[in-house]
């Protein structure tokens, strides 16, 4: 190997040279590739059985020991730019490996022609920029290669790599850098030379051990060829170095052999065919490269605390002290990062994205313990119709995707004022802020229409039950169980009741009768519910108006069709029968038992807040809530439908003319109620809420054509 320390040298070196990796050749070129590594194989063959038994005659030994080795090196410069050449995505790196090789081969066979005899070696001499200018394209290369194979690594796995490097690079200044610097002497340019060769081998060394960090151990490709490669050549080099600096080199050695086996494996690394851009990282696979090496730059630090150790060695293991720390810095966040990912998913039904169960119950805890009664929660539970039949006829991936819908529909209504959450199956939560209880209950109602949908084949629906936090209930287990029951209750009242089987017999007569009543009734009945969450009307008592509001009419189907229809003012005998109507509906829903609540308010929808009205006269608060709201809403929207006396007023006008006679026909409370729901929720929105109902009640009908709220003044 050349001289490159004529402090410490005194003879004749021998040659080194790094091996390439070979490309996969095109297959025109794969025999040439192919004959220059069985060339290269053989030198390096017959000169490592020369340094081992010595059977070579002494001037072809002088032969291999001044060129075999920058042979093998150009050799493997040529196989390396050949693979970049065959390799466009990464042409740059090999052929920075095709170039530090060939300038380490130029350096020694620089050395072996011209050097090689003199008495005096120069030092430094030409030889050794080349032989230094060696590393700065073989780190690019390596850093090139291992981002351009391992782009998609973890930063923490970088900064592994990182601590590694250092540590491996502290140990080995703290040996074969240690070494060359107490025996260097010589002028400032000579002790520069000197220390830049173990400076090179360190920072090599550091940069294998990084990318062994970043594709662990059994990496795949070329790696599995570089990495032993320049290993083997740091090594060599080092024990070269050492031995020099101790003068206990001899030419001719087994360590001259280490430079042409590294640069023949390197060869073979340009040369062996390999997948396109293959991978080099084993995800989740342990490394303990890290630790080991950290492990030594700590020991270093302590050893130097005993033993003087060079400033190189010091500072290599105090900075892989620092990437240890921060590569803990790095765990911590990941490990919060990871451990707030568990967390959220535990607390996040997979399906919809929404709160499960367990999101629920911590909700519930965090606010019971500081709600004000005065700014309650609403906390209400759904349990889907319907669902059971739609999975059944559909199957599992489209009962998925209804799920997701509807919960998507649900998040999208509470948000900004309350959380919507997926409580397993088919059941769905509901916690929002209440305002007042009206804006509540509204919420309720829209929080139905979210979670209903409906098609030519199917309908699905949802039951609820509602808590008001903590008014109702102080307990987490308490609300939902409360909520629970209130839901069962309810669900189980829309599968078997009869008063709803009954209503809708009756409400199918009506509208065979007169296909535009049931249009009207229909919308009644949602201004009335409007209406009466606004009153803070409770759940259970709900589904009596909606009966009361649609049922109200019934008694019209003994009203004749000529009275009923008649254009111009009805006369006191007509008037007289037309008020019959709420007696004879109440006769007929008390046919059916379970319309007898019901049945008693319809006969009072007609009556007056003043006592004028008919057919008992009652007044003021004697007249049940239900009909109050039926009746405010029964005159709203007669007046705003074309009728076959007169034509529908505008609804400015219809408001104005309930204000007016609020307190004297209406209860004022409820018309400021109706009024406050409309404006809440816009007379368009009313009326889809209306044509919504029709659908659920399933009767086409469009709007009434008579209704004796002519005893409401008409201008």
């Amino acid at each position: 190997m050349p001289a490159r320390n004529d402090s410490l040298h005194h003879g004749a070196v021998p040659d080194r040279m790094p091996a390439t990796t070979a490309s996969a050749p095109a297959h025109g070129s794969a025999s040439w590739t192919g004959l220059l590594v069985a060339a290269m194989a053989g030198t390096v063959l017959l000169y490592g059985i020369d340094i081992l038994f010595h059977p070579l005659p002494q001037t072809i030994s002088e032969l291999f020991q001044k060129f075999a080795t920058g042979s093998v090196f150009f050799g493997a410069a040529t196989l390396c730019a050949s693979k970049g050449q065959a390799s466009p995505e990464e042409r740059l790196p090999w052929w920075s490996f095709a170039l530090g090789l060939a300038l380490w081969g130029t350096a020694s066979w620089y050395y072996s022609a011209v050097l090689w005899e003199k008495a005096e070696v120069p030092y430094p001499s030409l030889a050794d920029g080349f032989w230094l200018a060696f590393y700065p394209p073989s780190y690019a290369a390596l850093y090139l290669l291992l981002r351009k194979r391992a782009a998609s690594v973890r930063r923490g796995v970088w900064l592994d790599a990182l601590v590694a490097g250092l540590g491996v690079g502290g140990a080995a200044a703290a040996l074969a850098f240690q070494s060359v610097l107490a025996n260097t002497t010589k002028t400032a340019l000579a002790t520069a030379t000197n220390l830049a060769y173990p400076v090179g081998d360190i920072g090599l060394l550091a940069l294998v051990v990084a990318a062994i960090t970043v594709t662990g151990w059994k990496a795949s490709g070329a790696w599995r060829w570089i990495a032993p490669a320049l290993l083997i050549f740091v090594v060599a080099d080092s024990i070269y170095l050492v031995q020099v600096a101790a003068d206990t080199y001899t030419l001719g050695g087994i360590v001259d052999l280490g430079w042409p086996v590294a640069a023949l494996l390197l060869g073979l690394a340009a040369w062996r065919p390999e997948p396109r851009l293959p991978s080099v990282v084993r995800a989740g696979a342990p490394n303990i490269v890290p630790a080991v090496f950290g492990s030594a730059a700590l020991a270093l630090l302590v050893i130097g605390q005993f033993v003087p150790l060079n400033p190189l060695a010091l500072g290599l293991a105090t900075t892989s002290i620092l990437a240890i720390l921060a590569r803990l810095y790095l765990t911590v966040l990941d490990n919060m990062r990871l451990l707030a990912e568990s967390r959220r998913e535990a607390m996040t039904d997979a399906l919809t994205g929404l709160g499960n169960r367990r999101q629920l119950s911590a909700d519930l805890a965090m606010h019971l313990d500081d709600l004000d009664p005065a700014r309650p929660l609403m906390l209400t539970l759904f349990d889907l119709d319907g669902f059971k039949q739609y999975n059944d006829t559909f199957g599992h991936l489209a009962g998925d995707q209804l799920l997701e819908r509807l919960g998507a529909r649900l998040s999208e209504l509470l948000a900004g004022r309350g959380t919507a959450y997926r409580m397993g199956g088919d059941e769905f939560c509901a916690l929002w802020n209440q305002s007042d209880v009206g804006e509540a209950s509204i919420t309720t109602v829209e929080a139905v229409a979210a979670l209903s949908e409906r098609g030519e084949a199917f309908s699905i629906g949802c039951s609820y039950g509602s808590v008001l936090l903590p008014n109702e209930a102080i307990d987490r287990s308490h609300a939902l169980r409360l909520a629970d029951q209130r839901m069962y209750i309810r669900k189980g009242n829309g599968r078997v009741s009869a008063g709803r089987q009954s209503s809708d017999v009756l409400l199918r007569a009506l509208t065979e009768r007169d296909s535009e009543l049931g249009f009207h009734l229909g919308g009644v009945a949602d201004l009335a519910c409007a209406t009466a969450v606004r009153l803070g009307v409770p759940d259970e008592e709900m589904e009596a108006v909606r009966q009361t509001a649609l049922l109200h009419d019934v008694g019209k189907v003994a009203i004749p069709d000529e009275i009923l229809g008649k254009p111009g003012a009805l006369d006191p005998a007509e008037w007289a029968f037309m008020q019959r109507h709420t007696v004879i509906g109440e006769r007929i829903l008390q046919a059916a038992p379970a319309l007898a609540a019901v049945a008693k308010l319809v006969r009072s929808t007609h009556e007056r807040y003043d006592g004028g009205g008919y057919p008992d006269g009652l007044a003021g608060v004697g007249i049940p809530l239900a009909a109050r709201i039926v009746s405010v809403c029964d005159a709203y929207d007669a007046m705003i439908t074309n009728r076959s006396y007169r034509v529908a007023r505008a609804r400015p006008g219809a408001v104005a003319e309930l204000r007016l006679h609020a307190g004297t026909q209406f209860d004022p409370e409820v018309v400021e109620a109706f009024l406050s729901s409309l404006e809440a929720f816009g007379d368009e929105q009313v009326e889809a809420l209306v044509r919504r109902d029709q659908r659920l009640r399933t009767a086409a009908v469009r709007a009434t054509r008579a209704h004796d709220t002519r005893a409401v003044p008409s201008t």
